[in-house]
């Protein structure tokens, strides 16, 4: 058995994919994990959602129960980051705390932040085709969600497929210029 003092130290990279409901995420982070060279794991805020049991939650305490599920995830991304591990994150910044509390807990120089954006009518048409978030929901998010404006990459998933959103990042993860958003966003705060 391999003790834990002989796996060598790592940094995780962390592909930050943020964009509104139905931008297009999920797709481009499950085809980041077929191309990319190094192992990697997919980690959803909607996966989080999923892991909470069906007890029902009174009114008065859903946002409580979500803000902790969010600062949960973001916690699970630190970990895994901390571990070695390099992750995708699929998130929605459409609160100015989520972003804040991001940046006080991930390695800045490891994070690539990678807008997801898409035309208002290709969103709308998405959702009614996924049938499982409220009209308009996407919409809503759009001008808070890229309120931060700063990017190290972006991409239109109205204009291209998930596949060539995903190779534009993994051509873009070598020569990774310096500093990162992250950084700018972490100097600006």
């Amino acid at each position: 058995m391999r003790h834990l003092s002989a796996v060598p130290p790592r940094r995780g990279l962390i592909i930050f994919l943020n964009g509104t409901s139905s931008s297009g995420k999920s797709s481009i982070a499950a085809e980041l994990l077929r191309i990319l060279d190094e192992p990697c794991f997919h980690m959803a805020a909607d996966s989080f959602h999923a892991m909470r049991s069906r007890v029902p939650v009174p009114p008065d305490a859903l946002d409580t129960v979500l803000h902790r599920t969010w600062q949960g995830y973001h916690r699970a991304v630190a970990g895994m980051a901390a571990a070695g591990n390099d992750v995708v994150m699929d998130h929605i910044l459409s609160a100015d705390w989520r972003l804040a509390d991001c940046l006080s807990l991930f390695e800045p120089q490891d994070v690539v932040l990678v807008g997801v954006r898409c035309p208002v009518d290709e969103l709308e048409r998405r959702e009614r085709e996924r049938g499982d978030r409220p009209p308009g929901l996407a919409a809503a998010q759009l001008k808070q969600v890229h309120a931060h404006g700063v990017y190290d990459l972006e991409c239109d998933t109205g204009a291209s497929d998930a596949a060539e959103c995903a190779r534009r990042i993994k051509d873009f993860l070598p020569a990774r210029p310096t500093p990162t958003a992250f950084q700018r966003l972490r100097e600006a705060g």
